[in-house]
């Protein structure tokens, strides 16, 4: 690796053969240490190399004598109350763009956290906070059985943790189709149109789950959908498969369609987005101002410039364990 090279979360996840939720984790802890060029977290190629060789058990050439000089030069102020204090990464999952207009407001509201934006699918980020690699997950899940999102999902897979789930926003899916809807799509009844091609979302993420959901309600099997196993992991280029013809229907947010464009959106469901935080004696404190950060009419305000939220119960506090 060349000295001056550096690398996207991204990058070092094909790099070291991890998840990208692993990346941050490390990021978190302090074993990568980054630096951020806009809005994007970049890693020196020297400090993976360091971290390589430090997970291998050995010290990198001169680097444990760099390190004694850099705690020697470091030490006078280690214990001076002028110190600048450690920016703490706060890893944020999920798609929604209202994720980036609540980093923003924490960033401002909380000095001294760095917010970091994962892009993973609900159940995914879930997983990660049960892992402790995340800090707050956003979570869109449908309970088919008890008509219910969220809550369900939560209670099983964060089960005896102490957490608070706040209500963020409420939008519209259902189905991507092509302009002027010619397979006559309008329920998930109609998913049993032969011939029909599909084009669906990774394993784990709200829509593949909302799918899934309906599909075992309706008493539909998967395997008969053509184009079940072709995957799309965002919102935008499921829309995208639809406007280029290249499949007949798909299932996502409203938003995305109309960003897309040249395609017809069916409603079908009101789903809830929401999010989950795990409450620990050092977290109390920025979880307080997360949640007053959520239910200000400055972010709300913000949140009301982008079209298809329903913000009515934005901030409103579900779960408190």
């Amino acid at each position: 690796m060349s000295s001056d090279t550096s690398y996207t979360t991204e990058e070092i996840a094909r790099l070291l053969k991890i998840s990208k939720l692993t990346v941050y984790d490390l990021i978190k802890k302090g074993e990568l240490p980054s630096y951020r060029v806009g809005k994007q977290i970049r890693v020196d190629a020297s400090d993976i190399e360091a971290y390589k060789q430090r997970a291998k058990g050995i010290a990198a050439p001169g680097q444990q004598q760099q390190q004694e000089r850099e705690r020697a030069i470091a030490a006078p102020f280690m214990q001076s109350p002028l110190a600048a204090p450690l920016e703490r990464p706060l890893v944020i999952t999920g798609h929604d763009v209202s994720l980036d207009i609540l980093s923003k407001h924490i960033e401002k509201q909380l000095p001294g956290m760095r917010p970091l934006r994962s892009f993973v699918g609900s159940m995914d980020s879930l997983i990660s906070m049960y892992k402790g690699e995340s800090d707050i997950v956003s979570t869109h899940l449908l309970d088919g059985d008890t008509n219910t999102y969220n809550l369900p999902y939560i209670r099983r897979l964060l089960v005896g943790l102490p957490l608070v789930v706040v209500h963020l926003l409420t939008r519209s899916a259902g189905f991507y189709v092509r302009q002027g809807n010619p397979k006559q799509l309008h329920g998930w009844d109609d998913l049993r149109q032969p011939g029909l091609k599909l084009v669906n979302r990774e394993q784990g993420s709200g829509a593949r789950v909302l799918l899934d959901e309906q599909l075992r309600l309706h008493n539909i099997a998967a395997q008969s959908l053509q184009g079940y196993a072709d995957v799309e992991h965002s919102h935008l280029a499921v829309a995208g498969r639809i406007a280029a013809n290249a499949a007949d229907v798909g299932i996502g947010i409203q938003k995305a369609a109309n960003i897309v464009g040249g395609i017809d959106f069916i409603p079908l469901i009101a789903e809830r987005y929401d999010l989950v935080m795990l409450k620990r004696p050092d977290n109390m404190q920025w979880i307080e101002t997360v949640l007053h950060t959520i239910q200000s009419d400055a972010f709300k305000n913000e949140l009301r410039s982008i079209q298809g939220y329903d913000l009515s119960e934005t901030g409103r506090v579900l779960l408190d364990t």
